[in-house]
């Protein structure tokens, strides 16, 4: 029976970790040189207002009731 070749999956191993580790870098650079405004854009958040009516018209002051 053969021996296992242990170096060769230690040699495989760790080629996935550098291309783990490249790619990462890469997204982080990506990122890093993205022009502004090219993300997801978020806007100010407004609560609805039919929520805030009725919680006004209640007068429980937002609690919710358990």
């Amino acid at each position: 029976m053969g021996r296992q070749n242990y170096s060769h999956g230690k040699r495989l191993r760790e080629l996935a970790k550098k291309q783990k580790r490249e790619e990462k870098l890469q997204r982080k650079l990506d990122k890093k040189n993205a022009p502004p405004g090219s993300g997801p854009e978020i806007g100010p958040v407004e609560p609805f207002p039919d929520d805030v009516q009725a919680d006004e018209a209640n007068g429980d002051g937002g609690e919710s009731q358990a």
